[in-house]
């Protein structure tokens, strides 16, 4: 899967639906629930949606869903980050939005938000793959920007 992210919220498309969501969406876990409420899981082989284009399609995979999160927090002034997971016995990878939340760290999966706190990046990866009983392999995260910021190989 390709890994993109929007560089701020000027290319935000000029509809005043969607930019008026941006505001109301000011939280993490109301990002999460709307998400929960509005969107539907559908694999995307090829590509990633764009924030807009999910919110017009309203059907996605977890790296469109982890793109929106991340994006719409971005626009609201909160550190983001992305997560991608690499399980054991498994080609297919997953991807987690990360949200700085005062002094923790909270993540969005797919299109549910995880009340938890956490300290750090591993701590994140573990807390899921155990709820999930997947191991996991690799994780890399990603800033807003898609600079690799940390990456951990388990195997």
């Amino acid at each position: 899967m390709i890994l993109v992210f929007l560089t701020g919220c000027g290319t935000t498309p000029d509809n005043g639906e969607f930019l008026a969501l941006i505001q109301e969406l000011d939280i993490p876990q109301k990002i999460g629930t709307y998400m929960l409420l509005n969107f539907t899981y559908e694999y995307h082989p090829h590509g990633l949606l764009t924030p807009y284009q999910l919110y017009l399609y309203k059907k996605g995979d977890c790296n469109d869903f982890s793109n929106y999160g991340t994006y719409i927090a971005h626009c609201n002034g909160y550190g983001v980050w992305q997560i991608k997971i690499k399980f054991k016995n498994n080609s297919i990878s997953h991807f987690l939005g990360v949200y700085k939340e005062g002094d923790y760290l909270t993540y969005t999966s797919n299109r549910s938000y995880c009340i938890n706190y956490y300290d750090n990046f591993i701590d994140i990866v573990n807390g899921y793959c155990l709820v999930k009983d997947k191991p996991w392999t690799k994780y890399i995260v990603y800033d807003y920007w898609n600079n690799i910021v940390e990456e951990v190989d388990n195997d």
